[in-house]
């Protein structure tokens, strides 16, 4: 039997993706069990971060300063624009440490079913950044899913006329990866996407 201080922390514990009610009562005893190594900590963490984080007023990036580090980096290519799904995207390409301009996070991706539209994305912003003037490229790098290409083809016409080239990631076969496991979507734009060697 669970106190409903438990309760409560297994159901919190299950929104977070890859935590199923199983797997969160799993880490909720773990914490529960170590309550000076883990537990206080983690509260610690969780609420200095709340109180800290900010979303960048610019390009939607969180970080504890507004405008963002990144938005603020002199070394960074202003010219540039990366335009992103999520936070979590501009991550996983700054882990990369190939790209140097800025990010546009967009907040998710334009979805009918789920009641998304252009107006609950960050997409005004992109389009007055993008018309400001000192930008030549923005990159489309949304998802290859149905939604993210829906979502760019919206942007690409409505930055139309802004005057800066509008370029798309290259989809593909994936470093490392092997032809006879990818699926037909893959390969397609694998093809399409060939340039000369």
């Amino acid at each position: 039997m669970s106190t409903p201080e438990i309760e409560r922390l297994v159901d919190l514990l299950a929104k977070l993706p890859g935590l199923g009610p199983r797997s969160a009562r799993r880490a909720a005893l773990h914490l529960i069990k170590r309550p000076g190594q883990l537990m206080q900590p983690l509260a610690e963490a969780m609420a200095g971060a709340a109180a800290a984080i900010r979303t960048c007023s610019n390009c939607g990036n969180v970080d504890t300063v507004d405008p963002c580090r990144i938005c603020t980096d002199d070394e960074r290519d202003r010219s540039v624009i990366c335009v992103i799904e999520d936070v979590a995207d501009l991550w996983a390409l700054e882990r990369t440490a190939s790209f140097g301009g800025q990010y546009h996070v967009l907040g998710g991706t334009l979805s009918a079913l789920d009641g998304v539209g252009p107006e609950d994305l960050n997409i005004g912003r992109l389009v007055d950044r993008a018309r400001s003037g000192q930008v030549n490229e923005v990159i489309l790098a949304t998802n290859a899913t149905v939604a993210g290409q829906t979502t760019a083809h919206y942007i690409t016409e409505r930055l139309e006329g802004a005057g800066v080239t509008i370029s798309r990631l290259a989809h593909g076969v994936p470093v490392g990866g092997e032809l006879d496991y990818l699926d037909d979507g893959t390969l397609t734009a694998a093809l399409r996407s060939r340039r000369e060697v």
